[in-house]
């Protein structure tokens, strides 16, 4: 399903400073995710991988044009070359352990977005005049899902070891850190 247009609605002078700090969230998120696959086609040589990441990395560049219409450049967040680097080492270091630590690496990051989107969904929910947003943010929610479901189906079904996980958590808590920050910066 195509997500919905950009409507006039999301001009930057009509829009609640939440749902701005939100949006400048949600497009340096983008920026981190189009730049964790850059850095799993960078490193890997494993050509299941490498066609998983093409395909998820098309995906999250048209998440990144849609949520950049949103916001007005200049409300973009002014970290992005952080953002960029951050995104490519998440996706070239687990490049470097092999497919099952990129799948887990991918989960792990598409479960954070997945609430992480939902949870603004929700805040939308119920204010027809941001129904367009709250479907694209929808459709984008959709896509990360199957990217997640996709990750966890690929990766080995044994329970991951211990640096593994430790490595999963910490992608998490990162995530969370980063739209904080992105929140305000």
């Amino acid at each position: 399903m195509a997500p919905p247009a950009v409507s006039a609605v999301w001009a930057p002078a009509a829009m609640p400073a939440w749902l701005e700090a939100d949006l400048r969230s949600d497009q340096a998120g983008e920026t981190g995710a189009v730049w964790i696959y850059r850095g799993v086609l960078a490193l890997s040589r494993d050509p299941a991988l490498r066609a998983f990441a093409q395909r998820h990395l098309a995906t999250e560049q048209r998440h990144l044009g849609l949520i950049g219409t949103c916001l007005a450049p200049e409300r973009h967040s002014r970290l992005l070359p952080l953002w960029r680097l951050a995104g490519w080492l998440t996706g070239a270091l687990p490049a470097l352990a092999g497919p099952r630590a990129v799948y887990a690496t991918i989960a792990a990051v598409e479960t954070f977005v997945d609430h992480h989107y939902q949870s603004q969904i929700d805040r939308l929910t119920g204010d027809a005049a941001w129904a367009p947003l709250r479907e694209l943010l929808d459709s984008c929610r959709r896509d990360e899902v199957a990217h997640r479901d996709e990750a966890r189906a690929h990766a080995d079904s044994a329970r991951p070891g211990p640096l593994l996980r430790i490595w999963c958590a910490l992608v998490g808590q990162g995530s969370a850190v980063a739209v904080r920050i992105c929140r305000h910066v």
